[in-house]
């Protein structure tokens, strides 16, 4: 399945629209990931722990917006869009959010 954010797929000609997908993934970060989050805050760099959740959280919801396509019958997904939210009580929780329109090409 080919998975894109723009709105075609350049070589190919799209020949069914099938509708609207989306997938969502509300993911938590735990108190370890946070503390040391918080120091890398006071002393700079990337929170590779953050990252790989941010990664993980992503993934799932294109690979669960991919199976619902599948499921229309799509062999394409166009037009992606992926949003990131926090959610839940102090922020807590992580929402990735995808959606696209399913496609024949």
């Amino acid at each position: 399945m080919i998975l894109s954010t723009t709105p075609t797929i350049e070589g190919h000609t799209i020949r069914e629209y099938k509708g609207v997908v989306t997938g969502e993934t509300i993911i938590g970060a735990n108190i370890v990931k946070d503390f040391f989050a918080g120091i890398r805050d006071i002393v700079g760099g990337r929170s590779s722990s953050y990252e790989h959740v941010l990664c993980e959280a992503k993934n799932t919801s294109l690979r669960e917006m991919e199976e619902r396509a599948k499921a229309m019958g799509a062999n394409a997904v166009v037009g992606i869009d992926i949003d990131y939210e926090t959610i839940g009580n102090s922020n807590s929780m992580l929402m990735v959010a995808t959606s696209g329109t399913a496609v024949v090409i």
